[in-house]
């Protein structure tokens, strides 16, 4: 960020996740002003962001399609990043598809990055060890998005929009056990600031 310019401001959603204050405290860890709201704040009491993380969740996304108010929260004209649920969610909500994964994961896995990985894996290798933990998985992406990373189990690893502006993670970056995880989280506070500074 630019000297003497304010911090951005980078709010996470909590749809029920168990890491999502990790993802709260990578954010402080950068410098960003942020806080967590529960994923039922009414849209109209949000403050002025920068951008949005929509947290993980218990939630079984993909059998009721509902994540508090997250569906007024993709209204926001700024970067958005989906991680796990809120992934899940975010494909629903943009014409894909998330339904009960045929191998859930939990633990380490390898993904590959595909079509060059997009914004969120710059400075990353092709292939790389990330966390998971989910029963159900994005299983069409909606239109004008692309599948950015991949694994064995799970083909929609990660997805970006042709706009560059939302972002789709099943894994869990925030977790240590993904090796690249803090550089996804720097990749995603730039994108922010290049936003706010268009």
């Amino acid at each position: 960020m630019g000297d003497g310019a304010p911090p951005l401001v980078i709010d996470v959603i909590d749809n029920g996740g168990q890491w999502t204050h990790r993802e709260w405290r990578m954010l402080r860890y950068m410098g960003i002003d942020t806080q967590i709201l529960p994923n039922d704040t009414p849209f109209d009491s949000l403050r002025e962001v920068d951008g949005l993380i929509l947290s993980g969740g218990a939630t079984r996304v993909g059998l009721d399609g509902k994540l508090g108010n997250c569906a007024e929260y993709l209204e926001i004209e700024v970067p958005i990043l989906g991680i796990c649920a809120g992934h899940q969610f975010m494909a629903q909500f943009y014409g894909g598809e998330a339904n009960a994964a045929s191998a859930p994961e939990f633990g380490a896995a390898q993904i590959k990055l595909l079509n060059g990985g997009g914004k969120i894996f710059e400075g990353t290798p092709d292939e790389q060890q990330v966390w998971e933990s989910h029963n159900d998985e994005v299983t069409s992406v909606p239109p004008n998005f692309w599948i950015t990373a991949s694994s064995e189990s799970c083909e929609v690893q990660a997805m970006e929009n042709e706009a560059g502006d939302r972002f789709g993670l099943q894994f869990h970056p925030e977790v240590d056990h993904s090796e690249y995880g803090v550089k996804m989280f720097e990749n995603f506070v730039r994108i922010c600031e290049e936003k706010r500074n268009l």
